[in-house]
Order: structure tokens, then sequence, then C-alpha cells
């Protein structure tokens, strides 16, 4: 269940057209560039794929344009909420639409659970869903700490594959790692490489819209042991991951992308557009990487 889970993933940004649509021609296109590039599949609706601001009608687009752009290429699915059984529905529902992987699931939002709700959230949601889930262990965006003890309990249900690790505890991580009950995929992009030279099967990386040849060779060289290629790739992509998140994701993402003719750079309220200088920053940085990987 864990092989699928690996190797370098891309939770996709919604791109809009000028009114504000869902511009399915573009985002068919974008998404065919990145497999086209190696990356092993993709997250719909995540984060960066601004869902909060989607309805169903258009999610359901979003994912029926990338399965239809990119057939064969895996998909997870980001399915969010604070009722384990009007999650599951939603997973259930998904699963009848197109084939997928797995689901992106975060703990509840808002409400901060304890630690022995998050596990009973997950277990049951896990019971029905249909396909795997992918633990999202984001705190600073769910507002509750997912602990070791924890995750390790949820580790043990049958129907929970993958962990997409933004929780920010290096401890944590490398114990996860080690217990390999769990695949685990670096969520902060800044994070990829020490997880990957710990064990991590890959990441979820929202940068890797940008150069996404030098993150797959990141993760190759370290599969292969190549130590000095994955360091000079690991510092020759830093200045660009952190120009991304300079300001709130996806904003700079969408600016660059937009710079280089994929996409306008519109994003929904109450996201905001990255400003001039962020954009000139990240612009400097794609630049300088522009010749890490050579084709």
């Amino acid at each position: 269940m864990q092989d699928i889970f690996s190797g370098i993933w891309v939770p996709l940004v919604t791109p809009f057209t000028a009114d504000g649509r869902v511009d399915t021609a573009r985002l068919a296109a974008l998404a065919r560039h990145l497999a086209f590039a190696g990356i092993r599949g993709f997250v719909v609706c995540g984060t960066t794929g601004e869902p909060a601001t989607l309805d169903d009608q258009e999610k359901a687009k979003v994912l029926d344009t990338v399965a239809t752009a990119c057939p064969g290429v895996p998909l997870v699915m980001g399915v969010g909420g604070i009722a384990p059984r009007e999650v599951a529905a939603h997973c259930r529902r998904w699963a009848e639409a197109q084939e997928l992987a797995g689901f992106l699931v975060a703990p509840p939002a808002y409400v901060r659970p304890s630690q022995r709700g998050l596990v009973d959230f997950f277990a049951e949601v896990a019971a029905t869903a249909p396909k795997p889930l992918v633990v999202y262990d984001i705190p600073y965006r769910t507002g509750v700490e997912m602990t070791l003890p924890t995750l390790r309990v949820i580790a043990q249900l049958p129907n929970v594959a993958a962990l997409k690790d933004c929780g920010g505890d290096a401890r944590k991580t490398q114990a996860l790692i080690a217990d390999g009950r769990l695949a685990v995929l670096a969520g902060d992009d800044h994070q990829i490489f020490t997880t990957l030279c710990q064990g991590g099967r890959g990441a979820i990386a929202a940068s890797a819209h940008l150069h996404p040849r030098a993150f797959v060779a990141l993760h190759e060289a370290v599969a292969a042991g190549r130590w000095l290629d994955a360091r000079r790739l690991h510092h020759g992509l830093a200045p660009m991951i952190a120009a991304a998140f300079a300001e709130p994701s996806p904003g700079p993402l969408k600016g660059m992308l937009a710079r280089l003719g994929q996409l306008e750079p519109g994003v929904r309220a109450p996201m905001t557009p990255a400003g001039p200088d962020a954009l000139r920053q990240l612009q400097a940085a794609h630049q300088a990487a522009a010749d890490l990987v050579q084709v």
C-alpha cells in the first residue's frame, strides 16, 4: 500500500480565468507538463489548490480535468471537514467519480479535539474510506498538534498508508520514519532533503511546480546515494523554495507561473496575489536554479 506514496508529488494549484472561473485548459496543460517532468503523482484540491473557495461542482471539474489530462498518474484527493462521518462520505463520493490512489485528510480544524478525539476521527474515516488515507499533520493550520504516540496509534489503522509531515518536529519525523509503518512524505518543502536522507519516501511539494525536474532529480540522487549531487540540488533549490513561501501560498507560485505563461495569477479571496517585491525575488531565485538539471 505504501509503495505508491513515494517520490515527488505536487499539490496542484487551481488556475482561474480572468473572470474567476476554473481554467480547465490551463490546469490540464500544467498537469501534463509536470507529469512529463517525472512527478510521481498529484494532490488535487489540497491546500495549494484553494479548496475552501471551490464548491463541489468546481472540485469535481478540477478532479476530472487532471484525471483526463494525465491518465495513469496517481491522484490523491484532498478532503476536509470536522464531522468524521461527513469526511468519510466525501471520500466515498470522490472515489465514485474517479479512480484515486487515496485521500489527503487533515485533523478537523478549529475545534481542537483531544488526542483521543484525533484517533477516533481517523479511525472512523479510515473504516469506510474506499482508498487509503494520507494523514496531513499541519498544526499551524488546524490548531491541534498530533503527538508521536497519537500518530503511532493511527499508523496501526489498516487503511492509513502515509503521512504528509508538516508537524515541525524533527524528532517526531525521525521516529516515524524509523517506525516504518507510515510512508513519511515531507510537507514543508524546506525539509525535503532532511526527510529523504533519513529514509522518508518522498515529498508533497508545492514549490515543485517550478523546476520539477530538479526536485525529481533530488529524490533520485538521495535514493541512489549520490550525496554530492543531492546536496547541490538541495542548496540550489533552497532560495527558490524560500521565495515561493515569502507570502501566503499559492500567491507567489501563481504569480511566477503566470510570468512563465502557464496560467493567470488570480487567487480567490481571502487569498491575495503576491506583491511585486516577492515576485521579483522569486523570479530571481527561479532563474538562478535554472541550470540545476541539464536536459
